[in-house]
């Protein structure tokens, strides 16, 4: 990650994605992101919902970031480009829930749909986290470090370099940062979890993570 002012790349212009690119930028990283759309369709949106991020396009927002946050719909991720996001840290943000999203038969088995992402991306280092968190939680939860209110998260990924460098990305934004493991481990962390939308500090999260059986 470029030491002076790093950038990410968010795939996204939803709640989630912006939510994120205020927080990254209140943070001080350099924020871009892209839609399907041509990016001046998508300028006024990011002017109102996440003033200082750069509207650009998903190669633009891949190319130039350190970081590609995914934070579009999962049922849409067949839409990236693996080749683009190859050798590149990717974080999926991304849910599987079939009562919204319909049911998608590659989600419905044992494997967390991070894993069959990163099948997909296999060329990039895909790291899980923020996915157990609501979008309206993202700003309001966020807290310096030492708070003893701060909030844990976990990363998980196969790459243990990619995690790490997620989990300062996670920290900086102001949140501790959980080393959950291989990505496998993200199914303790995934929809209908006990840790899934709970609250959680570092030392809860780690007994919660070693707690819950991987299936």
């Amino acid at each position: 990650m470029s030491p002076e002012t790093p950038a990410i790349g968010i795939l996204g212009a939803g709640r989630v994605g912006t939510a994120l690119a205020r927080l990254a930028i209140a943070a001080g990283y350099e924020v871009r992101v892209a839609t399907g759309r041509p990016p001046a369709e998508i300028e006024l949106l990011l002017e109102i919902m996440a003033p200082g991020a750069k509207a650009v396009t998903a190669e633009a927002a891949i190319a130039d970031s350190d970081i590609v946050l995914l934070a579009l719909p999962l049922s849409k991720y067949r839409s990236l480009k693996p080749e683009l996001l190859a050798g590149k840290v990717v974080v999926d943000i991304m849910n599987y829930w079939a009562p919204t999203d319909g049911t998608i038969a590659e989600f419905e088995g044992v494997r967390s749909s991070s894993e069959v992402v990163q099948d997909f991306l296999s060329a990039a280092s895909l790291v899980r986290s923020f996915n157990h968190m609501g979008y309206h939680e993202i700003e309001e939860e966020a807290r310096p470090a030492g708070d003893p209110d701060r909030r844990a998260l976990a990363v998980a990924g196969n790459d243990a370099a990619a995690r790490g460098i997620v989990s300062a990305f996670v920290e900086r934004l102001g949140y501790d940062a959980v080393d959950a493991g291989p990505l496998m481990a993200s199914r303790t962390f995934g929809t209908g979890t006990p840790i899934f939308g709970a609250t959680f500090g570092r030392a809860e999260m780690e007994r919660m993570l070693s707690a819950e059986p991987v299936a």
